[in-house]
């Protein structure tokens, strides 16, 4: 893992945060919700390659 994908995560971090509350107090809590829910989604789809790859490794250090 890389800085870079960190540093995209934060930057999604802040970006949904920020729509977030603009949403809310604009009173569409449902898009604030939609907006949320995309960005976990989309964040959770950088991350999967890692975790499948940490798993990998787990279980090629525990086959010895």
């Amino acid at each position: 893992m890389n800085i870079y994908l960190i540093l995209r995560i934060a930057a999604v971090g802040i970006l949904v945060s920020v729509l977030n509350q603009v949403l809310k107090h604009s009173g569409r809590e449902e898009q604030a919700f939609l907006t949320s829910l995309a960005g976990l989604i989309l964040v959770l789809l950088w991350i999967i390659p890692y975790i499948l790859e940490l798993f990998e490794s787990l279980q090629h250090l525990f086959q010895l």
